[in-house]
């Protein structure tokens, strides 16, 4: 059964990388996927928050720095080397239309389709009005892994869950301080311009 899947998803990950290239995405794919590009979108964004965004923006970049960390480490350092899953690039690199550096050995889970959905996840439950532009970026952060020829579908697909479920599990975290610091009556947890509520 395992075999099975995992044969499905080499054939989605040829189709996607090779089938549906165009001219258009070979151009931007790798751009979007590229780490340097990422890491200087996400400083940027993190000065913008810092400035202008006040209490509401400083609490997001905590939250957010926490969750992405967290969600790195787990993917990167202990489920990588667990699974033991060879890249594309690595494996059958001759026969896909490779548009970057190889990468590291180990493709699952993706970190940059994990890290991108706790960006996303993150932001869009501070700043819900941008949830779906969040979630179309996130989204296409994810899809570029597999069309530039660095991962399975599959990779991208757990990556993204885990970087869901850790952010939510540290926004929970933090929404339990938040309680409990408003029942202490600590304001430094309160963002929102209308007054807390009463305990």
């Amino acid at each position: 059964m395992i075999d099975k899947i995992i044969e499905i998803d080499k054939k989605i990950m040829v189709f996607l990388n090779k089938t549906i290239s165009n001219s258009i995405f070979d151009f931007i794919m790798p751009i979007i996927t590229n780490q340097n590009f990422l890491v200087i979108s996400g400083l940027i964004l993190i000065g913008y928050l810092a400035y202008y965004g006040g209490k509401r923006g400083r609490i997001t970049i905590a939250v957010l720095l926490i969750a992405a960390g967290f969600s790195d480490a787990i993917c990167f350092q202990i489920i990588k080397p667990w699974v033991g899953r060879i890249r594309p690039s690595h494996e059958f690199y001759e026969y896909i239309n490779l548009l970057v550096s190889k990468g590291g050995k180990y493709s699952f889970p993706s970190n940059h389709a994990a890290n991108s959905f706790v960006f996303a996840t993150v932001l869009s439950y501070f700043y819900d009005k941008n949830r779906t532009l969040l979630y179309i970026l996130a989204s296409s952060i994810a899809f570029s892994r597999v069309y530039v020829g660095v991962h399975y579908p599959l990779d991208i697909i757990f990556g993204s869950i885990i970087g869901y479920i850790i952010s939510w599990i540290i926004l929970s975290l933090w929404v339990i301080i938040k309680m409990r610091e408003l029942k202490r009556g600590k304001m430094w947890v309160w963002y929102a311009t209308s007054n807390p509520p009463p305990n």
